[in-house]
């Protein structure tokens, strides 16, 4: 049976976690991103890797720290509170996770010498099954053309995750992001992080660019979007108690009539509904860890019940947050925009709401 009381080691690991970036990466580093056109801090990064972040998934022979998804989890839940924006997700997490299903070696992760994009999406919405971007076979490699959209780290990262439609079915690539051929776009996305649209053009790749099995590129890929989704359930999890905690905060301070607004029973009681709603989606995003680290084949029910409570539970401390603040929640003078800008890209990221709870209606029985 999962356990969902944190271990001691986990407690460190979060204390250590709050405290660095409390200090280091507090939700005003997002301005000083924006304003400096950068999708992340690359000072915070480097310290992240020298703490061991970048290698949390990745082997001790490796140079990792191998702490597990829960470990994971806890480390981008810490990151949701302050907006911290970084390659983690896309790096240490989904990257790592496939190279490590596929036995390939992941040390530059865990030294910080190399980044990753995830390129899966192609339409508005998460659906790797329909990928068409094409991989034709040319003397003994391929030639990939087509197009992926909404690519998290695309224009800052030197290595690219590619999901490609092979002769043999869909094929995993690792690719190295100043390959001729490949053209990069930025996307201005509303929370200022580092998205781009990528274009495949020929692009060469060999049969060591595979990572796993030619047409079995889901074998390794989809361990890594389970680890993904069970993490940026985390940070949404910490994104709703950044934004739960600067509200109540402002329900102590702000007077109006000559009354603390605290004090009145309908903020009181929406008050409680969120952070009723924040303690079930935490034993939500826990067991979804838990999972990952104890069975991960069994794991998809876990981490899309995660993905999906995480989702609504961010949509509703982020719209009760901007309306007790009043229209001031909605100026860039207040984070708690910048808290909503990062909810909505996040809840789509790796598969929105609808997606999700199908999945777990499925898993249930409840749909064919």
């Amino acid at each position: 049976m999962t356990t969902l009381v944190a271990t001691e080691d986990e407690v460190m690991l979060r204390d250590a976690a709050h405290g660095y970036l409390d200090g280091a990466a507090p939700v005003r580093n997002l301005r000083e991103n924006r304003e400096a056109g950068r999708g992340f801090d690359p000072k915070v990064w480097a310290e992240m890797v020298e703490m061991g972040w970048a290698g949390v998934l990745v082997p001790e022979d490796q140079g990792g720290s191998d702490m597990g998804f829960a470990a994971a989890n806890i480390l981008a839940e810490e990151m949701g509170r302050t907006l911290v924006s970084s390659p983690f997700l896309s790096t240490a997490v989904i990257a790592a996770t496939a190279l490590r299903k596929a036995g390939r070696d992941a040390s530059r992760i865990a030294s910080g010498e190399a980044i990753y994009a995830l390129a899966v999406d192609e339409g508005p919405k998460f659906d790797p099954d329909g990928c068409a971007l094409r991989a034709e076979a040319a003397g003994n490699g391929f030639k990939l053309s087509g197009a992926k959209t909404f690519v998290a780290e695309g224009m800052s990262a030197d290595r690219v995750l590619v999901l490609a439609r092979a002769h043999a079915g869909l094929t995993l690539f690792d690719l190295d992001a100043r390959a001729a051929g490949l053209s990069r776009e930025k996307m201005d996305l509303v929370d200022s992080r580092d998205h781009a649209d990528l274009t495949f053009d020929d692009v060469e790749a060999t049969g060591e660019d595979v990572v796993g099995e030619v047409g079995d590129g889901m074998g390794a890929l989809a361990p890594a979007l389970r680890a993904g989704q069970a993490a940026v359930s985390a940070e949404l999890l910490g994104l709703s108690a950044g934004a739960f905690g600067m509200t109540t905060d402002y329900l102590k301070e702000r007077k109006q009539f000559g009354v603390v607004i605290g004090t009145f029973q309908a903020l009181q009681h929406r008050a409680a509904h969120l952070f009723s709603e924040i303690e079930v989606t935490t034993s939500a995003v826990m067991n979804a860890g838990r999972m990952l680290d104890e069975a991960p084949d069994e794991a998809e029910l876990a981490v899309s019940l995660a993905k999906a409570r995480a989702s609504e539970t961010a949509g509703l401390a982020v719209r009760e947050g901007v309306q007790m603040h009043g229209g001031i929640g909605m100026t860039d003078e207040y984070d708690m925009g910048f808290y909503m800008k990062r909810a909505r890209v996040a809840a789509e990221w790796l598969g929105d709401y609808g997606y999700h709870a199908a999945r777990v209606a499925r898993a249930r029985g409840m749909v064919a």
